[in-house]
């Protein structure tokens, strides 16, 4: 089974919703870091590989998937776009850097910050994320953050021609999707999950 939807935006993108509504208009699992049973800290021999630059059989990390949104598979946007070329590419975004990074911050981030901890050993496939993200050791910098949210977002629409990208807010709802995936719209409203007040 090939991905008929690779996600390339960020986490805090509305990630978490949108793998509830491609669930339901594709009719097959979703990939989110969500359903990784170690996530954050413990991705699995598949992903750690990857993150470690590794070769690494796209197919078979998402073999029974349909679609695949938010970290780890959006760090890997190019390679599985490459992977799975009649798939959509869906670049989620936020109103802007500023508006992204506040959320991160009081989400993941603090999540993230757990593993600095000295004698940590729950794992750092999170930190090794953050710190390939923002290219840099020294991850935990808002304006560092801002600045690989705006080259991330930047390079995914460089790269993937205007036929197979759709860029997406929250607030679009089913709309956009379904006319690009050419499927009749949901009658109710499009499912918004995994709010910022939910991490309290």
């Amino acid at each position: 089974m090939s991905l008929r939807i690779v996600g390339a935006g960020l986490p805090r993108t509305g990630t978490s919703s949108l793998r509830v509504a491609l669930e339901e208009l594709l009719g097959g699992p979703c990939l989110h870091m969500s359903a990784i049973p170690g996530h954050p800290f413990d991705l699995g021999v598949g992903w750690q590989g990857a993150l470690a630059g590794n070769e690494t059989d796209w197919q078979q990390l998402t073999a029974g998937f349909v679609a695949a949104v938010d970290w780890p598979s959006s760090h890997f946007w190019r390679a599985l776009s490459d992977a799975n070329p009649d798939a959509l590419v869906l670049l989620s975004v936020r109103e802007s850097a500023q508006v992204w990074w506040e959320s991160m911050n009081a989400t993941v981030l603090p999540v993230a910050r757990m593993a600095l901890a000295p004698g940590w050993t729950d794992g750092r496939d999170l930190l090794t994320l953050m710190e390939r993200f923002v290219g840099a050791k020294d991850w935990d910098d808002p304006a560092r953050l801002m600045a690989a949210y705006d080259a991330h977002n930047a390079a995914v629409r460089a790269a993937i021609p205007a036929h197979r990208l759709l860029e997406w807010q929250a607030a679009d709802g089913w709309g956009p999707i379904c006319w690009a995936l050419e499927l009749p719209m949901p009658a109710h409203p499009f499912p918004w999950t995994n709010r910022r007040e939910d991490w309290g």
